[in-house]
C-alpha cells in the first residue's frame, strides 16, 4: 500500500513520508463543503446477497490473491 501512493510524482516508500502526504492531503481538503447527497445514491443499490462459505474456503481463496495488484470485477484475484 505504501509503495502505491505516490506525492510529487515519488512513491512513499516510508511510513514518514506516507504519513506527511496524509496528513498535507487533510489539511488542504478539511475546509471543503461536501457534498453528502452522493451517500443517497450509494443507499439506493440493491443488497447483494452472498453465498455462504466455510473459513477454509475463505482462506483457499484469500491465499491465491495477489498483493501486489489491483483487485479484479470478482473481487479477489
Amino acid at each position: 500500500m505504501v509503495k502505491a501512493i505516490k506525492y510529487n510524482n515519488q512513491p512513499c516508500l516510508k511510513i514518514n513520508n506516507l504519513w506527511h502526504v496524509l496528513h498535507s492531503t487533510f489539511n488542504l481538503t478539511q475546509d471543503h463543503n461536501v457534498d453528502f447527497e452522493i451517500l443517497e445514491e450509494i443507499s439506493n443499490k440493491a443488497l447483494k446477497e452472498w453465498p455462504s462459505f466455510s473459513r477454509e474456503e475463505f482462506l483457499k481463496a484469500i491465499a491465491k490473491c495477489n498483493n501486489l495488484s489491483a483487485p479484479k470485477p470478482d473481487k479477489l484475484l
